[in-house]
């Protein structure tokens, strides 16, 4: 396995912003400033990629919600089915007597995913919830066959 290229580039800053990164080096545990700035810049292209409307990304829908309100499990899975195509898989955990985690990984176009998202998370009773993108895709799985009509 070849080790990717690497290039050196000079950057300034001041100096009380370099002392900040320093010590966020240390306490997070980077090998180097230069591992810890390519962390962030890693960061800052996939943030940006999240915006770009067709791009194709991996993600978390993760959710808190009062399973307690009536119709609100059957409006989530409902959601989930009709986005199919979008949905890979989900994971549900009972937090209290009224608050389930819901974690469901989604797969697609990041302004679709973000659409998804916001109607998942907009529902009455959802306490809080958070779309995660990455840019790196799932391998292919089996698409469905075409919905019949």
């Amino acid at each position: 396995m070849s080790k990717e290229k690497v290039c050196r580039i000079s950057i300034s800053m001041p100096e009380a912003l370099l002392d900040e990164l320093d010590e966020m080096v240390g306490k997070r545990g980077f090998d180097s400033r230069s591992q810890a700035i390519c962390d962030m810049i890693n960061l800052q292209i996939n943030e940006h990629r999240t915006q770009q409307g067709d791009t194709v990304m991996t993600g978390t829908v993760n959710l808190v919600y009062n399973h307690s309100i009536p119709g609100l499990q059957k409006r989530l899975h409902d959601l989930q089915f009709e986005y199919i195509d979008e949905v890979i898989s989900s994971l549900n955990v009972n937090l209290t007597h009224t608050n389930t985690l819901s974690v469901i990984l989604v797969q697609g176009p990041a302004n679709r995913l973000n659409m998804i998202a916001d109607q998942m998370i907009t529902l009455r009773g959802v306490v809080c919830g958070r779309l995660l993108l990455n840019a790196e895709i799932i391998p292919p799985i089996h698409p469905l066959p075409p919905k019949q009509k």
